[in-house]
């Protein structure tokens, strides 16, 4: 059987095996058993998005833990951050977030966090997986007076708004700035505009009204052309975009320029190294981040360091070289003074207040580094074979590289969260580029769809 968990939690088609009531209630029970192996009594939170399939999932994980003795603490629609936030904030053993990111509202996921806020160790993950599917001898079910209770934590939202907010100086405030919003109908659609408006922003919002199927539909992050075109329309002096579950966020200048992950990467590393805040010179990245960032970065005297597609990935180098400052293209800035995971309103926050404490508008920043020609194409596959086993890919893939050369990189990889290959080109020369990943790609599409 494959492993349940990818690159970002369990994730699949709502109502439908492993996003099942039967296989998250199986899930609820053994992460129970894995977390109250200690005396005294236990806990697990649990936060969600805004899908209409929250309530199923919820409810059967929620079941599960019970069964097992231990304690809910249900805080409803939280940004995935804000799940990590409370975890630790409420001395929980773990917390669970109920989302499947950017995917559409018929999808649901489940990435869980440990005590400490950090998503769960493979091998934590695997031992979770086999209990789902062991014996009832491996799984001591709670007897009727231990059965745990469900809380509903109220004020869940205000406590991680107010965690957000004191990331700034006090002094600091977003008095003048006008700001679009679009939290994609998804779990930010209080939490975001909230901080904004009560550290003195003009706000002007748009995906944040949810219905628990428009999530991600037409808005979000992965839509930045709705940001565009209402910035420019309004003249505002940034537009911030985020995800289905606001763990990732896009910016546009006032120009309606878009910067993405690699932008406000360089941007903040820049700033705190100025500062002395850049903890071992270190940024890490991943292999799609594209080639400007290392080259800006190397410009500065700043290390950068490449890990795996993947914000558990980018922490765990992180945490490996000492890093306080990583993220990936796609808009998952971690922070990690701040907080354990990737976090979209914190690092529109920490931009916010750079721009205001320089003066400089956004577009200035976007000057700081200059933008290989990338392209990136996802084919949709009938199977995951290595690409080395397949001749044509791999003589593609070496006449490729040996193209670009030194002006330029290749990558091939599989999707950790969906059945597609990816194929990114970066190079100086734009139809070079073009040209080894159009090829690239349909070898890969005539071998593998």
């Amino acid at each position: 059987m494959s492993r349940l968990f990818g690159t970002d939690g369990m994730r699949g088609v709502a109502n439908i095996a492993p996003m099942d009531s039967d296989t998250v209630l199986a899930l609820g029970r053994a992460l129970a058993q894995v977390m109250r192996r200690n005396k005294g009594r236990h806990s697990i939170l649990i936060g969600k998005d805004t899908r209409l399939s929250g309530y199923l999932i919820e409810t059967a994980v929620a079941s599960g833990i019970s069964s097992m003795g231990v304690d809910v603490l249900l805080v409803g629609p939280l940004p995935t951050p804000g799940v990590a936030f409370m975890t630790r904030s409420m001395r929980a053993d773990a917390g669970v977030v109920i989302s499947a990111s950017h995917n559409p509202y018929e999808d649901n996921g489940i990435k869980i966090f440990g005590p400490d806020g950090f998503k769960l160790p493979d091998e934590v993950e695997d031992e979770i997986e086999h209990l789902m599917f062991a014996g009832k001898e491996e799984l001591v079910r709670a007897k009727p007076e231990e059965v745990g209770k469900a809380f509903r934590i109220d004020d869940a939202v205000g406590r991680y708004t107010v965690s957000l907010k004191s990331i700034l100086e006090r002094t600091c405030k977003l008095d003048g700035l006008k700001l679009v919003v679009d939290t994609a109908n998804g779990a930010a659609y209080k939490v975001a505009p909230m901080v904004f408006r009560e550290l003195g922003a003009q706000v002007i919002c748009v995906g944040n009204e949810p219905d628990g199927r428009n999530i991600n539909r037409g808005v979000g992050s992965l839509h930045p052309e709705v940001i565009v075109k209402l910035t420019q329309e309004h003249k505002a002096h940034c537009g911030i975009a985020f995800d289905g579950d606001a763990d990732r966020v896009v910016l546009c200048d006032e120009h309606g320029q878009i910067l993405d992950g690699d932008f406000i990467l360089a941007m903040l590393a820049i700033e705190m190294k100025k500062k002395g805040l850049l903890k071992n010179n270190t940024v890490v990245g991943t292999v799609m981040s594209n080639l400007g960032l290392e080259k800006c970065l190397e410009q500065q005297g700043i290390n950068f360091v490449r890990s795996a597609v993947g914000d558990r990935y980018v922490l765990s180098e992180m945490i490996e070289h000492g890093s306080n400052l990583g993220g990936e293209q796609s808009g998952h800035i971690i922070v990690m003074d701040y907080n354990t995971t990737g976090d979209g309103t914190m690092a529109a926050l920490l931009v916010l207040a750079q721009m205001l404490a320089t003066g400089q508008p956004l577009s200035d920043y976007r000057k700081l580094m200059k933008r290989y020609p990338q392209v990136i194409i996802n084919i949709p596959v009938a199977r995951k074979v290595p690409f080395e086993e397949i001749n044509s890919i791999s003589a593609e893939l070496k006449d490729a590289e040996e193209k670009l050369s030194s002006s330029g990189r290749v990558l091939l990889r599989y999707s950790g969260t969906e059945k597609k290959a990816r194929v990114m080109v970066e190079a100086e020369d734009e139809y070079l580029c073009e040209l080894c990943a159009q090829r690239l790609a349909e070898t890969v599409k005539v071998e593998l769809s």
